[in-house]
C-alpha cells in the first residue's frame, strides 16, 4: 500500500473540483515525484472512471482521487427559494435546477469505481466516509485520507479507521471541508492547526491551506506535516482546466483580496471578491448543494463570457504567488525552495 513517505518530493495536487484538476496535471505533479489528484466531486460515475483510466495509462507513479461525503437534506427550503428569486430577477433569460432533487454526487457508484480500479489514494472532502467503505478500499490497497478542520473532527477522523488526516487551515482556497455545512468554520491559522492536531493524533498529517512559498513548506514540515498541499500554487500551469478568465484574475490588480463567501454553493469557501460576492454575500442561505446547483448556470454563462465578475474564482491566500508554465516546473521550484531554507536554517 502507498505511504507518504514514498513520495519523492511530499508536494501533493490539491484536487480542485470544476474542471480545474485535469489528468494532464495529475499525471504531471505523480511523474515529477509528488502527488497528483483527481477531482471526484461534481463529475458523473462515467467520466471519473475515464479520467482515471486516463492516467493509469500515462503513469506508474502513484495518485489519487478525491471523493465528497453526502451532504444532509435541504433544510431551509423557503431561504434557497427566495434567492433563486433574487438571482432570476437579475438573470431573466437563466434556468435554474430543482432544489429538492436528491443529490450525493453518485457517492456509493464511486467509491465502487476507486476500488475497482484500485486507485492508490482515496481522500474525502465535507465530511467522513462510512467504516466499511474504508475496509473496503483498504482490502483493494488503497490509502484513505479525511479531510479535518479541527481537533474533534481530526479525532473522528482517526476512529473511522483513515491511514492519514488532511489539515486543512483557514487560509486554504475553494471550499472549507468542515463536518457541517451550516456552522461557521474556525480560523485557527495552518500552522497552529497543525501543532494541535499532532499534539493529540498519530497519523501521517498532510498540511493545507494558502502554502505559496519554500519557506511555508519547510516551516510545515518542521512542524510534523508529512507532505503539503497545493491548490491555488498549480491554477495557472500549462496542465490547469482553470478557466482562462479564473488564471488571469490572480495575476489583475483588479482582484486583491480574497474573501470566504457562500454565494456560489451555499459552503463557505475562499474565492477572489467580486461582484457577484458584492451583491450576494449578505443574503445566501447556508444550505448546499442547493445553492450550487442556483448558481451552476450562471457561472456557466460567465466563465463562456469570459467575465471574473461571475465567477467563482477560487484562491487561497498565497493566490499572487501562483506561477504559470509546466506543472513540474512550480513542483519543482517549490521543492528547491524548501529545501534551501531548510539548509538556511
Amino acid at each position: 500500500m502507498f505511504s507518504l513517505s514514498d513520495l519523492d518530493i511530499p508536494i501533493i495536487a490539491a484536487p480542485m473540483a470544476g474542471g480545474s484538476s485535469t489528468p494532464n496535471l495529475a499525471v504531471a505533479v505523480s511523474n515529477a515525484g509528488g502527488l497528483g489528484f483527481l477531482a471526484g466531486g461534481y463529475k458523473t460515475p462515467q467520466a471519473l472512471a475515464d479520467q482515471i483510466i486516463d492516467v493509469q495509462q500515462r503513469t506508474t507513479r502513484p495518485f489519487g482521487v478525491n471523493l465528497f461525503i453526502p451532504q444532509p437534506a435541504l433544510n431551509d427550503r423557503a431561504a434557497v427559494l427566495a434567492y433563486r428569486d433574487v438571482l432570476a430577477s437579475e438573470n431573466p433569460a437563466a434556468t435554474f435546477g430543482e432544489i429538492d432533487q436528491t443529490d450525493d454526487d453518485w457517492f456509493a457508484d464511486k467509491v465502487a469505481i476507486v476500488i475497482a480500479q484500485k486507485v492508490p489514494v482515496v481522500s474525502f472532502t465535507f465530511g467522513l466516509p462510512p467504516r466499511d467503505a474504508v475496509e473496503r478500499m483498504h482490502a483493494a490497497g488503497s490509502y484513505s485520507i479525511a479531510t479535518v478542520t479541527s481537533v474533534p473532527e481530526a479525532l473522528q477522523a482517526v476512529d473511522r479507521g483513515v491511514d492519514a488526516v488532511c489539515v486543512q487551515g483557514p487560509e486554504a482556497g475553494g471550499h472549507r471541508a468542515t463536518f457541517t455545512t451550516r456552522g461557521e468554520p474556525g480560523a485557527v491559522a495552518l500552522g497552529e492547526l497543525l501543532i494541535a492536531i499532532r499534539e493529540v493524533v498519530t497519523l501521517p498529517l498532510i498540511a493545507a491551506g494558502g502554502i505559496h512559498s519554500g519557506g511555508q513548506i519547510a516551516s510545515l514540515l518542521a512542524a510534523g506535516a508529512a507532505a503539503v498541499h497545493l491548490g491555488t500554487a498549480f491554477l495557472r500551469t500549462d496542465e490547469s482546466g482553470a478557466n482562462p478568465a479564473h488564471q488571469n484574475a490572480l495575476v489583475d490588480a483588479r482582484f486583491t483580496d480574497t474573501v470566504v463567501t457562500r454565494v456560489f454553493s451555499g459552503r463557505p469557501a475562499r474565492a477572489l471578491s467580486n461582484t457577484f460576492i458584492t451583491a450576494h454575500d449578505a443574503s445566501v442561505p447556508h444550505e448546499y448543494p442547493q445553492v450550487h446547483h442556483l448558481t451552476k448556470t450562471l457561472r456557466a454563462d460567465a466563465a463562456r463570457r469570459g467575465d471574473p465578475d461571475g465567477l467563482a474564482l477560487w484562491a487561497g491566500t498565497g493566490f499572487r504567488a501562483a506561477a504559470a508554465g509546466p506543472a513540474q516546473s512550480v513542483l519543482e521550484s517549490l521543492w528547491a525552495d524548501a529545501t534551501a531554507a531548510v539548509v538556511d536554517r
